[in-house]
């Protein structure tokens, strides 16, 4: 293993952030490091974290342990008092070159309040380690208050990062071979709240395009169907470098669960977003966040959201049973037994994995374009996990005819 090490946990803004410290890492010469950073989501991705962390301690006696991420970032003194770490590092501080560079300077735990930081700093990464597929940062923090999360205070206020960095910061990873981007953050859909002009995210991503021409695909991570604005559907219409896979932040699809987790949107709010979406792209696909068991749940609200998967046409489910964080109000609503919601999430999982199944079968030959994340296997433009026949390097895209559907992953013939 060559060090500095980055692991990383969670969501794909963690995945950029850990490209940025690798440059700080290596720059301040901490050859002998390990960074984790971490993810702090559900209580399963806290122990996860810890798990990481006493692992590489056995692999690696020597090394220098540094945890940081939203896990760090909310509980310091938890990560601090493993023998295993040598450094803990909030998440304002991970961003920072001068962390890196007076590391053995500062105290163990340097942990800031991440409220107090109001602009994303400028970062130019040169590519991702060991990924055919690259991630850019448009926004950071999240200014709303959804009763379950604990993320805005991990992460801070929503701020943007300027138009001019993104174009820049995507420029160069294309030229770096880079053949498709996602844009990541947050709460991308708030995009342009602190700017001047208030642009918003389908602004972007059009003009991103437009200045980056060399850019063959691009995608969005999580959107939240309540602030999707009409620049998005328009792109979606007429640009076919904009990737037909939206994954919508739905969490739920009963009313009463949506309200008591202080969502922005109602079930028919979702079910329009879904509409317009086909309506501007027929062969769109549609993915979700979903959380199983959320308090006061009852098997009809369950059942609400269950049906939805079909209703929506969700073929590419993201569930989570429900976890107390402390510190948010719905840990303190009557909760819903353990076992119930694993059992509501396996079933959720299960009506994912069909939906995701009869459309694979549906693309059978069809003609898709593959980006080839590792050997011969990628992902087609609607996020379908695809194999090559024949091979294919790295960071390609093959276009080719779907001729199967072999252990979940699609066959492809390359075209001639």
């Amino acid at each position: 293993m060559s060090l500095p090490e980055i692991i990383t946990l969670g969501c794909r803004l963690n995945a950029f952030e850990s490209e940025v410290m690798r440059d700080h890492a290596q720059a301040a010469g901490l050859n002998d490091a390990i960074i984790v950073n971490t993810c702090t989501v559900t209580r399963e991705a806290e122990r996860q974290a810890r798990q990481t962390v006493r692992k590489q301690r056995r692999l690696n006696p020597n090394a220098k342990i540094i945890v940081t991420g939203c896990a760090a970032q909310m509980d310091p003194d938890a990560f601090a008092a493993m023998p295993e770490v040598d450094h803990v590092i909030g998440n304002g501080e991970k961003m920072k070159a001068e962390t890196f560079m007076r590391l053995g300077n500062h105290p163990q735990v340097l942990v800031n309040d991440i409220m107090s930081v109001k602009e994303t700093a400028g970062h130019l990464i040169q590519g991702f380690d060991g990924r055919a597929r690259a991630f850019v940062q448009v926004q950071q923090g999240c200014d709303h208050r959804c009763t379950f999360c604990i993320i805005p205070f991990a992460r801070g206020a929503n701020r943007s990062v300027p138009l001019g960095a993104i174009v820049e910061q995507t420029r160069t990873l294309v030229d770096a071979g880079f053949k498709e981007v996602v844009l990541t953050g947050v709460d991308i859909c708030s995009y342009g709240d602190d700017l001047p002009g208030q642009p918003r995210l389908g602004d972007v991503a059009r003009r991103l395009l437009n200045q980056v021409p060399a850019l063959d695909r691009l995608r969005l991570s999580s959107l939240d169907p309540a602030a999707m604005d009409d620049g998005l559907f328009d792109l979606l219409a007429d640009e076919p470098r904009l990737m037909p896979h939206l994954h919508l932040s739905l969490q739920a699809m009963d009313d009463m669960v949506l309200k008591r987790m202080k969502r922005r949107h109602l079930r028919d709010d979702a079910l329009g977003v879904a509409e317009r979406a086909r309506k501007a792209r027929p062969d769109v696909v549609l993915g979700a966040d979903l959380i199983a068991g959320f308090p006061t749940e009852t098997d009809a609200m369950f059942e609400n959201t269950l049906s939805a998967v079909a209703e929506m046409g969700l073929t590419h489910l993201h569930v989570f049973p429900y976890s107390e964080r402390d510190g948010t109000p719905a840990a303190k609503m009557p909760a819903v037994e353990v076992a119930v919601r694993k059992e509501r999430a396996a079933r959720l999982r299960d009506a994912g994995d069909k939906a995701l199944t009869d459309a694979m079968i549906a693309a059978a030959g069809s003609k898709v374009t593959v980006l080839t994340e590792k050997e011969d296997t990628g992902r087609s433009e609607h996020f379908l996990p695809a194999r090559i026949t024949g091979g294919a390097e790295a960071g390609e895209i093959v276009t080719g005819n779907v001729t199967g559907l072999n252990e979940g992953v699609l066959d492809v013939q390359r075209a001639a």
